[in-house]
């Protein structure tokens, strides 16, 4: 699960007044990108895409303000809803009148569904979908970092998770075609690649051979020597630690970031076989253990849910210590959203107060292990991928600030003088 953004791209003043809004994680942003070159290929004028999420009601609450709010501001634009909220519910915004157009998420991906004659509400059933659709996209607005899709869907069943139900069954790219997407991406001077999808360990159990993905990362970097930077998104620990081709990249390949984002929710054993994960807490430790052996200079970060169903506070207590047990720097807190349909929602809830309160502490928590983590970088020497106004992220993906005035882009190299506000500052 990635962490919920919101995003906005906008088309240059001498294109086709497309917006694009964007709820929820790096998938959704790859998808808003294909969308919005749709769009404009359809001849669509004066209109303004919503690429909702569904991850927690607040992101939907938010989706839903800013169409609001969107109408008031441009009456007369055609304000079009999708993603994984509409998917799952398509009648709650098709109910919305400031809305023109639903589509869903198998839709949204069509040229067919851009065209201006296609019916207000275009959502079909995302379970008997097989096959995931690949588009080609030139890059994303900064030009030195792009997310590119491997895998849809999810074939697990977590309590709390509603996505499979917005995405359907995992479904993944084959290798061509993700050749052929970087190919083009580094042609455009896109320095990292970041891959995502829902579920990016699932990757290959659908493909001929079944490769993992490990397998398909070794092949994509012999057949693209030019990438310079490959970053995953969030992984599960109980399938990746079955990658032998995966460990070797960890270990070995300089071009694979020295960053991971594990998908971990809890700290405590009986909560997460409540929440039916497929690791305990004994497989997050001893993975985090043997990739930072192998590659020293590498960050963790981890998913986690603050407040799930029954959590006791010795439970919660468990949470939080894991966060030192696994050398973890960088959180994304979800406080728990009762998603309607999912088992969770049929627990016994705590508190929202409490829930909160967990939140905070969580994320109180993660802030110190991000501050003690740049503090012990100081001194050294690191590349940055500028992405905009001299800011971007260092190879292990902690935010850095180049001091130095330069209107450069790409990576550049430097070193580290300190830090200000969560950010590293970098002297070239």
């Amino acid at each position: 699960m990635d962490r919920t953004l919101s995003t906005c791209i906008q088309s240059a003043e001498t294109q086709p007044k497309i917006d694009v809004v964007t709820f929820g994680c790096r998938l959704n942003a790859y998808e808003s990108q294909v969308m919005k070159d749709l769009a404009a290929s359809a001849g669509l004028r004066d209109t303004i895409i919503i690429n909702t999420c569904a991850v927690t009601s607040e992101a939907e609450r938010q989706a839903r303000q800013a169409i609001r709010k969107l109408r008031r501001e441009r009456p007369e634009a055609r304000i079009m809803v999708t993603g994984c909220a509409v998917q799952i519910s398509p009648e709650k915004w098709a109910a919305m009148d400031e809305i023109d157009r639903v589509l869903g998420n198998t839709e949204k991906m069509q040229q067919e569904s851009w065209l201006i004659d296609r019916p207000r509400v275009t959502v079909g059933d995302i379970m008997t979908v097989r096959e995931t659709a690949t588009h080609m996209i030139d890059g994303f607005a900064e030009k030195t970092r792009s997310f590119i899709e491997i895998q849809q869907g999810c074939d697990h069943r977590c309590t709390f998770c509603i996505i499979p139900f917005g995405r359907g069954n995992n479904r993944s790219v084959p290798l061509g075609d993700i050749v052929s997407q970087v190919q083009r991406l580094v042609e455009n001077k896109v320095a990292e690649i970041v891959l995502t999808g829902v579920d990016i360990t699932g990757y290959g159990t659908d493909l001929p051979g079944q490769p993992s993905l490990g397998q398909m990362i070794r092949r994509l970097l012999v057949q693209v020597p030019e990438l310079k930077r490959l970053r995953l998104s969030s992984i599960d620990v109980a399938e990746a630690a079955k990658d032998e081709a995966l460990w070797e990249l960890i270990a070995n390949e300089p071009r694979l970031m020295p960053h991971l984002h594990l998908s971990l929710q809890s700290g405590d054993d009986l909560i997460l076989k409540r929440m039916k994960r497929r690791h305990l807490r004994k497989d997050a430790i001893a993975f985090a253990a043997s990739a930072q052996a192998m590659r020293p200079d590498l960050v963790l970060g981890a998913d986690f849910i603050a407040g799930f169903p029954t959590e006791t506070d010795d439970a919660f207590a468990r949470t939080l210590d894991i966060v030192d047990a696994c050398n973890l720097s960088l959180l994304h807190v979800f406080p728990f959203s009762a998603r309607e349909g999912t088992p969770a929602a049929r627990m016994a809830a705590l508190p929202r107060s409490v829930i909160k309160e967990r939140a905070a502490r969580l994320r109180e928590k993660g802030a110190q292990a991000l501050q003690n983590c740049m503090e012990r970088q100081i001194g050294s020497h690191v590349n940055v991928l500028i992405e905009a106004s001299g800011e971007g992220r260092t190879e292990n993906y902690l935010p850095a600030r180049v001091l130095t005035q330069s209107n450069r882009m790409g990576v550049v190299s430097g070193k580290i003088v300190g830090f200000e506000k969560s950010l590293l500052q970098v002297q070239l």
